[in-house]
């Protein structure tokens, strides 16, 4: 699914005039036409969080890169159809990843269909939001608190299941971080997609899942299950009241997940430089803010090293975790 972010016909005419005098520019959609489409490759389903998050980001990119802007769904491969898309794609083609952190720092130790190597075959460009997962339980259980599930995990090895989207899925795998620093043994209930999942949290037939917070805020604020920590260091602005893991004593745990953008390798550094300034400032935008914000996200305006620094530290974090687990 494609949707355009046009931009003025005068807001074209004036950059097209502006890039004609650059003398450095170089070739492909970005410096021949100033009104060709960029490109947001995503690597979700329309409708989904990621691709909502990139429809919300078009336009205001648009408005501060000077160019429409395009979202295109490459869907496959938990995110890496896309990516490779951008792969192999020309340095100044007009073609952006709109990053999921999953794509970038799990599939790689979970996907034998990964075809790329996020850490070298792309070029980070911006840091665009980050988000945390939050523990929710079944309303009729004998706990009602962090401390009190692990007390119970203890006393009763194995007896909780907890589902997630999937085998290697990001919330599989915060459980399993959580169960490894807390000492517990659960049991991993995989469903195919979070939604069914948290349909049997709120039945009974499972305990518990990790969801992001955007996903099970409609469902904590209506009673139908109860959150006990979200999974980041800090606390979410979206469930400020609620505390996080690290908190509550669980040690050596700060799970969450982002979204960057990232473009072939060979961009010129003006390029580079050019997106991460109208992503900056786009970022700055009241309304893009409120709206990301309201659904649990937290705006993450940094530098591209504050990107490259958190990529590399989760994809080590994720081959730890991952090392010996199987994810036919």
């Amino acid at each position: 699914m494609t949707i355009a972010y046009p931009l003025s016909h005068s807001r074209r005419r004036s950059l097209a005039a502006w890039c004609l005098t650059l003398a450095v520019c170089g070739t492909g959609a970005f410096a021949q036409n100033a009104s060709a489409p960029v490109k947001l490759i995503v690597g979700y389903a329309a409708g989904g969080p990621v691709d909502a998050a990139a429809r919300v980001f078009a336009p205001v990119f648009s408005r501060e890169l000077g160019q429409t802007v395009i979202v295109e769904n490459r869907v496959g491969a938990g995110g890496a159809v896309a990516g490779q898309t951008v792969v192999k794609s020309a340095p100044n083609s007009g073609e952006l990843f709109f990053a999921a952190s999953p794509t970038m720092t799990i599939s790689p130790h979970v996907l034998k269909a990964m075809t790329f190597d996020p850490l070298k075959d792309l070029a980070p460009l911006a840091p665009i939001l980050s988000y945390a997962n939050v523990l929710v339980i079944n309303q009729n259980q004998p706990f009602k608190t962090l401390p009190e599930l692990v007390a119970y995990a203890k006393a009763n090895p194995g007896q909780l299941a907890y589902g997630s989207a999937g085998m290697g899925a990001s919330n599989h795998l915060s459980g399993e971080l959580f169960a490894r620093r807390a000492g517990i043994s659960m049991t991993h209930v995989p469903y195919k997609g979070n939604a069914p999942a948290m349909t049997d949290v709120m039945g009974g037939q499972i305990q518990m899942m990790f969801d992001i917070v955007g996903g099970a805020k409609s469902y904590i604020d209506g009673g139908k299950v109860r959150p006990l920590a979200v999974t980041s260091k800090e606390r979410n602005p979206a469930l400020p009241q609620l505390p996080s893991m690290s908190e509550l004593g669980v040690r050596d745990y700060d799970v969450g997940g982002w979204y960057g953008l990232y473009g072939p390798l060979g961009m010129s550094a003006e390029l580079s430089q050019r997106i991460a300034a109208a992503t900056a400032r786009s970022l700055q935008d009241p309304d893009l803010r409120k709206r990301w914000v309201d659904q649990g996200y937290v705006i993450w305006n940094a530098k591209v090293s504050d990107l490259t620094e958190r990529m590399r530290r989760e994809h080590a974090l994720w081959a730890e975790v991952t090392k010996g687990m199987t994810f036919e």
